[in-house]
C-alpha cells in the first residue's frame, strides 16, 4: 500500500473547503523544507508537533489570571488554551474553513507566556532591552527554542494573536493573514472574558449583579449562554468567509468579526474585567509580588548565567536573552522554588562572610 494516498485524500477533502480557507497543499511552507508526511497534512503535522513539545506541557502549571489559587477549578494557561482551541474549531468548521490550521494556532498561541500571567509578562517587558510580548515569545519558542519548523501560516497566526486593551479587533499588534488565524484571535477573547468571569466569581472578586446590564441583556447571564451568543454572532457576521454566498466583496476584504451590537457588549465586558479584575486594586499586591519574583530571577541569572541548567536556551545568545528565555519558560511553581533557592543561597553567602 502507498501510504501517501492517505495524505492526498486529506488534501483532496481540503479542496471542498471554502475558497477563502487556507489549504495545506498551498502553504507557503516551512523555513527548512521537509519531506511530506504520508498520512497527515502540513497543518495537522504542525498541530501534532505543538502538542508533543515540552513548552506545551508546561502550560498546565502556568497562571491564567489568579496566581496560586486555592481550588482545583481555576483556569490554567493549559485549560484556557484548550478552550480557545474548541471555540476556534467550532467557528472554523461552521464557516467551512481549515479546522486543522485553526487548532494548531490556538494550541500554540500562549506557548511563550511567562509565569504569573500578565504580571510576569509586564515584569519581563520592563526588564528586557527589547521589551517582551508573549505572542512574540510564543513565535520564538516554536522557531528557535523548540525548533518545531512549523508552516508559515501557523507561525503568522501565533505572532499576530495578541490584542490590545482598546478592543478585541484593534489592529495595533497585527492581524493574521489567514481567516483561521483571525478566528483564533477572536476565540481567545471569547474564552478568557468568560472563564475569567467564572474564576472571579469563584474568588469573590466580583458578584453576578456587578456585570453591566447591557452585557447581560445582549450576551446572556450564564457562562454557556454568553459563549453561545458570541460564537453564533461571529459565524453569522463572518458568513461570507464560508464561500457559500455569492459576493462581490474581494477575498482580501473578508474578515472575521462580530455584529456592532455584540462587539460593543463584548468590549464592554472586557473593559469591565480590566477595571474590576485584571487591574483591580486588591490584586495589585499579589501582582507586585509576582513581579518581584520575576525581577529577582532575571537579575540573579544575568549576574550568574552559568547557573542556568536548561536546554531551553541558545548558548550563543547574549546573557540577557538566555535569561529571558529561561525565566519565561518557567512554570509558576518552578519560579517560586528557584527564587527561594536563590534567596537561601544569598543568605548563606552573607553568613559566611
Amino acid at each position: 500500500m502507498n501510504l501517501e494516498s492517505v495524505r492526498l485524500r486529506l488534501e483532496q477533502r481540503e479542496k471542498q473547503l471554502s475558497p477563502r480557507a487556507a489549504k495545506s497543499s498551498q502553504s507557503r511552507g516551512r523555513e527548512l523544507p521537509e519531506k511530506p508526511s504520508p498520512v497527515r497534512t502540513e497543518f495537522q503535522r504542525d498541530r501534532d508537533r505543538i502538542i508533543h513539545c515540552k513548552a506545551f506541557r508546561r502550560l498546565k502549571h502556568k497562571t491564567q489570571v489568579f496566581i496560586a489559587p486555592v481550588g482545583d477549578h481555576f483556569v490554567t494557561r493549559l485549560t484556557h488554551t484548550l478552550e480557545v482551541s474548541q471555540i476556534a474549531r467550532t467557528i472554523a468548521r461552521a464557516l467551512n474553513l481549515n479546522e486543522d490550521l485553526a487548532e494548531g494556532i490556538a494550541l500554540a498561541h500562549d506557548i511563550g507566556h511567562p509565569p504569573f500571567g500578565h504580571a510576569g509578562e509586564q515584569a519581563l517587558a520592563d526588564l528586557l532591552p527589547e521589551g517582551f510580548r508573549h505572542a512574540e515569545q510564543s513565535l520564538r519558542v516554536v522557531e528557535k527554542l523548540e525548533r518545531l519548523n512549523l508552516t508559515w501560516e501557523t507561525r503568522d497566526g501565533i505572532v499576530n494573536s495578541s490584542k490590545v486593551r482598546e478592543g478585541i479587533f484593534a489592529e495595533a499588534w497585527g492581524t493574521p493573514a489567514t481567516l483561521e488565524g483571525q478566528i483564533v484571535k477572536v476565540s481567545d477573547a471569547v474564552a478568557y472574558i468568560n472563564h475569567d468571569i467564572a474564576d472571579s466569581l469563584r474568588a469573590g472578586v466580583i458578584s453576578e449583579d456587578e456585570i453591566p446590564k447591557e452585557v447581560s441583556t445582549t450576551l446572556g447571564t450564564r457562562h454557556s449562554e454568553r459563549i453561545n451568543t458570541l460564537v453564533c454572532d461571529i459565524i453569522e457576521h463572518s458568513w461570507f468567509a464560508a464561500g457559500e454566498t455569492t459576493s462581490a466583496v474581494p477575498t482580501a476584504e473578508i474578515s472575521i468579526g462580530m455584529s456592532e451590537r455584540v462587539s460593543a457588549a463584548a468590549n464592554a465586558l472586557r473593559e469591565f474585567m480590566f477595571q474590576r479584575v485584571y487591574l483591580w486594586e486588591g490584586r495589585r499586591e499579589e501582582a507586585e509580588q509576582a513581579k518581584l519574583v520575576v525581577r529577582a530571577l532575571y537579575e540573579y541569572y544575568v549576574d550568574h548565567p552559568d547557573e542556568i541548567q536548561s536546554d531551553f536556551v541558545i548558548a550563543s545568545d547574549p546573557p540577557w536573552r538566555r535569561v529571558a528565555d529561561y525565566v519565561a519558560g518557567m512554570t509558576d511553581g518552578f519560579a517560586l522554588n528557584a527564587a527561594s533557592q536563590i534567596s537561601q543561597t544569598s543568605a548563606n553567602r552573607l553568613a559566611s562572610l
